[in-house]
Parts: structure tokens; sequence; C-alpha cells
């Protein structure tokens, strides 16, 4: 017994020595309930250390503020305005066609016209016959890309011209937002916004 007295005793200090210096560690170190390592009275013949894990958080997005957004929208040209609206519209090619519904899942003609323009940052009146007195009168022959086209007499049915004699337009029950040549309907008047 006497032979184990000087190896238990120099045991007994490098335990004393390990727990002192882990209490140490610890104190220095901040962790967390869940990642902090117990301490234990009995010697540690490796370290182990816990790698840290970034924090990855995939589903955070982010928005510029509202008042932004309006501000660069309005500040667009009127000609790009026009082009932003047209754009809108062509990207709802294929969604149903609802008489009386203004987007974004389903639209009637001037449901259509007044929600893309509307993205564009430009307000328009929500029916065709009223976004017919809006804006400055263009001649057929001088339709631009943006330009609204209103057809019938009087004024019931509306779309954007998209350039090659052709506009984007929610036109009926049972088709979607489609394609149409202007000189499919009856032409009644264009409008720049």
């Amino acid at each position: 017994m006497s032979s184990l007295r000087p190896v238990l005793a120099i045991r007994a200090a490098t335990v004393a020595a390990v727990t002192t210096a882990t209490a140490a560690l610890f104190t220095l170190v901040p962790a967390t309930a869940a990642t902090a390592p117990a301490v234990s009275a009995t010697p540690a013949a490796t370290v182990v250390t816990t790698p840290v894990q970034p924090v990855v958080n995939s589903s955070l997005t982010f928005a510029a503020p509202a008042a932004a957004v309006a501000a660069a929208q309005t500040s667009l040209s009127p000609a790009a305005s026009r082009a932003s609206a047209m754009q809108n519209a062509l990207g709802k090619l294929g969604t149903p066609y609802r008489w009386g519904a203004a987007g974004p899942s389903a639209f009637d003609c001037s449901g259509l016209t007044s929600w893309a323009f509307k993205q564009a940052g430009v307000s328009l009146p929500r029916t065709s016959r009223a976004q017919a007195t809006v804006g400055t009168p263009v001649a057929k022959a001088n339709l631009q890309p943006g330009d609204l086209v209103f057809f019938y007499k009087p004024v019931s049915h509306v779309g954007i011209y998209i350039g090659n004699g052709q506009v984007v337009h929610a036109s009926t029950s049972g088709q979607p937002v489609k394609i149409g040549n202007v000189s499919a309907m009856p032409f009644n008047s264009a409008r720049r916004v």
C-alpha cells in the first residue's frame, strides 16, 4: 500500500490540476448549458472540443421599404413606366379571365391594364371606358409599346400595345390573358399615359 501512495498522490495532484485548469478555462470562455461539457473530477486523457457550427437560415428574405419602392417606381420616366406595365401584363399570359377581377390571379380587360400600370407606379381608373379618358390621345398609326388600345363603340375593351400590331389583353370568359392582333377587334382609340 505504501508503494501506491506516491502514485495516488501524483494522480490526485494531476486530477486537481486538470480540474482547476478546466474550471479556469470555462470561466474565461462562457458557454451555454447546451454546449458546455461537464467538468468531472477524473483526469482527461484527451481534449474534446465541440466544433462551432455556423447558423444558416435560408428562409431569410430582405425587402426594400415600401416608401423606397414607391419612390423608385414614381421616378420612372413615362416611357419606362409604359414599358414596365407592358412587361407586367406579358408576365400574366395564360392567367384566367374573370369579369370584374383585377389580379393577380385572374383579370378582366381593364383589371389587367390597371394592375399592370399600378405595378409600374401609375394609377389608372378601373374601367376601360374611364381609362379611355386618361393620358394623351394617340393615332393608330403612331402606336408605341405600352400604349393603351381601346375597342368597340362605346369603349368596352382595352389592351396594352406590345408592337407589331399586337396587344396583350384579357379578352373574354373562357380565354386567358393572351396576345391578339389590333385588327382582330373594332379599334376605337388609343391613349399614352
